[in-house]
């Protein structure tokens, strides 16, 4: 739950309060937060802390948040 936390709150400094998420087919996704908004060493941090960044969709996701 700490790595969640930890990565959400990275995403936070760049996106409205109301960004929202959305999960499907086992992948948590993060909206409107992109790569390049992130510096290198948070990006690199998310990496650790289990997200990915997807340039078909443009957003970070997680297998290992968004499933059971």
């Amino acid at each position: 739950m700490k790595d969640l936390i930890e990565a959400l709150q990275i995403f936070a400094k760049y996106v409205n309060p109301y960004a929202p998420t959305n999960c499907v087919h086992d992948e948590l996704w993060i909206m409107e937060v992109h790569k390049n908004q992130l510096t290198e060493q948070e990006q690199n941090r998310v990496e650790e802390l289990g997200f990915f960044w997807d340039e078909n969709d443009g957003a970070y996701k997680s297998f290992r948040f968004g499933s059971a």
